[in-house]
């Protein structure tokens, strides 16, 4: 006697859930794909008058008259849960995508590769010269290009709710089943809007809150102008680009079959047609000569307040002495006690430190803090700033590597760190690095051969200059150990001063 032929009857276009559920069950009954007829919802008008011995059944509807080859019901579902073998993991992820494909043969397709999935073949999907496989990926292609081609096309147009907020409506053509899968895309890009996107087969409509779903529209629903549309054609006509045009790549990014639903796509043609037109024109004009640009000249430093550093702060964040100030992320000023007895000097912020807008945040200032412990010496109770106070930097990849600061720039950041100075007045100073050196000491001075040694400025201050610690950081392997030990050595100098 031959095998009882089965007929599912789908509720919705492309529910991967509402297909698995009927999958499920077939599986458990061993129905094999040849004795099922799988039925969309733009297909139900075939079966309506099925004959009386051909099981039908929907998602919601399972009947209880007990036969031979009875409707899967939920017991059924229950026990294909516990008995269907696992399948791939991409066949599962690939099931809303094929299942959104306007093909009617979509479901039988699936339940086909399933059956061959779990009856001998689980490593079906490799084999891509496979029949079933090849139209499988070709099917989720063409939905994958739907989805881009949605969520680049759709328009959406204002229109009065009458509650005085603003709602707004598009309406869009698919080629595939593909509302639910853009649906989430449109919901986390304008979730401050309140809107619906209308298609002929699914509308949804956001709240604001939550995605909801209704039958398919006509495109009478949606409006057909609304006030913006004006500026956005006036916007395209002046981004096209005559010179550029490449009809054949337009088309293939722009389809003409959504040329219908986009406001700007009325001017393509006389756009198009007129671009050999405005070639020629701009090959005949004259060319035109740009007038020559010299840079401003670098603003002269204000006189600033030397007993407010906090004044001092605040100023130096509007600084355009130099054109450091652009690429970086912030002024890094100094930081500490304002009756600090010992400042300390480095030469300019580095990556962490133009990110935090502290210095000596980064790797040099832990190689500092280090040091600073060892000889009993508490970071909190001095003043540590930079002689320059931006990050100079050379990108290079998704790097950004210190560069040294040139000798203009060293100089318009010079009357900050003067005004620190006056404001702190500080017993004693460390220069660390040739730049806090030389803006201390004068151009002349050679860190290598004067480190470690006292200097009197004044009556009250005296300095001395040593390595800045990111040196050591750039050490050999081997010669870091005597480096360090070098460097603890000369702040020493501060431990015996005090």
């Amino acid at each position: 006697m031959p095998e009882q032929r089965r007929v599912v009857a789908l509720q919705f276009h492309a529910s991967a859930n509402e297909w698995r559920e009927h999958a499920r069950a077939l599986l458990a009954d061993d129905v094999p794909p040849e004795n099922i007829d799988w039925v969309g919802p733009d297909d139900r008008g075939l079966f309506d008058t099925a004959p009386a011995d051909v099981p039908t059944h929907t998602s919601t509807a399972h009947s209880p008259s007990p036969s031979p080859r009875r409707t899967p019901g939920p017991s059924d579902v229950a026990r294909a849960s516990r008995t269907t073998p696992r399948v791939p993991r991409d066949f599962v992820d690939a099931l809303p995508w094929f299942l959104s494909h306007s093909d009617p043969q979509r479901f039988a397709l699936a339940y086909r590769m399933l059956w061959r999935i779990v009856h001998g073949e689980p490593r079906l999907l490799e084999r891509i010269t496979d029949p079933d496989v090849f139209r499988l990926r070709d099917m989720h292609s063409a939905v994958r290009r739907d989805h881009h081609k949605m969520k680049a096309f759709v328009r959406f147009r204002e229109i009065d709710a009458g509650d005085g907020a603003p709602a707004f409506i598009a309406w869009f053509e698919p080629t595939h089943y593909i509302v639910d899968l853009a649906s989430t895309f449109f919901a986390k890009r304008f979730t401050s809007m309140r809107w619906s996107i209308l298609t002929p087969y699914r509308s949804v409509h956001w709240d604001g809150d939550a995605l909801n779903f209704t039958p398919g529209a006509s495109k009478s629903d949606a409006p057909d102008d609304d006030r913006l549309e004006a500026l956005w054609r006036t916007y395209y006509v002046n981004i096209f680009n005559p010179a550029r045009l490449k009809t054949d790549a337009m088309q293939r990014e722009m389809p003409v079959k959504y040329w219908k639903n986009l406001p700007e796509a009325q001017l393509i043609a006389p756009l198009v047609r007129d671009a050999s037109r405005r070639m020629d024109a701009m090959v005949d004009a004259a060319p035109t000569q740009p007038r020559k640009r010299f840079p401003a000249p670098a603003p002269l430093p204000q006189p600033i307040a030397a007993d407010d550093l906090d004044a001092l702060r605040i100023a130096a964040r509007a600084c355009r002495a130099c054109p450091l100030w652009e690429p970086a992320t912030q002024t890094v000023f100094g930081e500490g006690p304002e009756d600090a007895e010992t400042v300390l000097i480095g030469e300019q912020p580095g990556d962490q430190e133009d990110l935090a807008g502290r210095p000596f945040v980064g790797p040099a200032g832990q190689v500092l803090d280090r040091a600073l412990g060892e000889l009993g010496l508490p970071r909190e109770a001095m003043y540590l700033t930079n002689a320059v106070k931006h990050f100079k930097f050379e990108p290079r990849g998704r790097m950004r590597l210190h560069k040294r600061a040139s000798v203009a720039e060293q100089n318009a950041c010079r009357h900050w760190l003067d005004a620190e100075i006056r404001r702190v007045k500080p017993r004693r100073i460390v220069c660390l690095g040739a730049t806090a050196a030389q803006a201390v000491f004068g151009r002349d001075f050679a860190l290598l051969r004067e480190r470690g040694r006292w200097i009197e400025l004044d009556a009250h201050t005296r300095a001395f200059a040593t390595v800045h610690p990111s040196y050591l950081l750039r050490l050999p392997a081997h010669e870091q150990d005597a480096g360090y030990a070098a460097f603890v050595r000369d702040l020493a100098l501060l431990r015996d001063a005090a």
